[in-house]
C-alpha cells in the first residue's frame, strides 16, 4: 500500500527543505521506495488513494550510527526485568567487563537485539562496522533487524544511542538525502527545527521507518 508520511517541516538532505504552507511537507512511499517528496496538498492530489500517516515535527533521512560495534559488543543493553538492579542507561568500561566475565551466548545475544531495537527509537537506519564473520550471533540479529551496513570510518569517544552525539550537524549524520526513486528510510522527530534537533537530540524520535516500514513509533 502507498503509504503519505505527512510532517509540518521535512528535510530531505541536499535539497530544499519542504515546508508547503498550512499541510506541511510529505514523503509517499511506495513499497521500499520513494515515490514522491514536496508540499502535503501536492502529494496527496498525486496520490488520492494513499494512506496518510500525519506526524508532528520534522521529517528527516535515517540516521547513521557510527559507533554501532561498541554499542553491540562493548555495552550490555539491560533487559526492563533488570533495571531495578542495573538501571536502563546502556553499561560500558568496567561495568560491562564485569557482567562480560560472565555472561553466556544467550545473555549476550539478547543485549545485542536490545541494542539494535533502541537505535531503531534513535532514528537509526544505517549501521557502521566492521561485523565480523567470526560473529554469527551479531550478524544474525543485525541481519534480522533489517538495519542497513554502511560503509565509513567508526566514531570516536564513548558509545551513545544518539547518533548526534558526536556534534555533527543533519548533513553529516543523515545516512544520505532522501530522493525519489531512493530506499525510503526516513525518521521523525518531534521537534521544531534543525537546530532544536540537535539540541535536543535523536531521543525525540517519534517514527522510524525501515525500507518502507514502520519499525518504531512512539506514539
Amino acid at each position: 500500500m502507498l503509504t503519505i508520511h505527512a510532517a509540518p517541516l521535512v528535510l530531505p538532505v541536499g535539497a530544499a527543505a519542504v515546508a508547503g504552507g498550512s499541510g506541511g511537507g510529505a514523503v509517499a512511499v511506495d513499497g521500499d521506495r520513494i515515490a514522491a517528496i514536496g508540499p502535503y496538498e501536492d502529494v496527496v492530489a498525486a496520490h488520492p488513494a494513499a494512506r496518510v500517516r500525519r506526524w508532528p515535527g520534522l521529517l528527516t533521512p535515517g540516521l547513521r550510527q557510527d559507533r554501532a560495534r561498541e554499542l553491540l559488543t562493548r555495552c550490555y543493553h539491560p533487559d526492563p526485568r533488570e533495571a531495578e538492579e542495573l538501571g536502563e542507561l546502556p553499561l560500558w568500561g568496567e561495568e560491562f567487563e564485569r557482567l562480560a566475565a560472565t555472561m553466556d551466548t544467550a545473555r549476550r545475544a539478547g543485549s545485542i537485539r536490545r541494542g539494535l531495537q533502541r537505535m531503531l527509537r534513535h532514528g537509526t537506519t544505517h549501521v557502521v562496522g566492521p561485523f565480523g564473520a567470526d560473529e554469527p550471533v551479531l550478524r544474525t540479529a543485525l541481519s534480522r533487524s533489517g538495519l542497513v551496513q554502511a560503509p565509513g570510518r567508526p566514531g570516536d569517544g564513548p558509545p551513545d544511542l544518539d547518533p548526534f552525539a558526536a556534534g555533527g550537524d543533519l548533513t553529516a549524520t543523515a545516512h544520505g538525502p532522501l530522493t525519489v526513486g531512493g530506499r525510503a528510510d526516513l525518521t521523525v522527530f518531534d521537534v521544531a527545527d534543525e537546530a532544536a534537533l540537535r539540541a535536543g537530540g535523536a531521543r525525540h524520535c517519534v517514527a522510524t521507518v525501515l525500507a518502507g516500514r514502520l519499525v518504531h513509533r512512539a506514539r
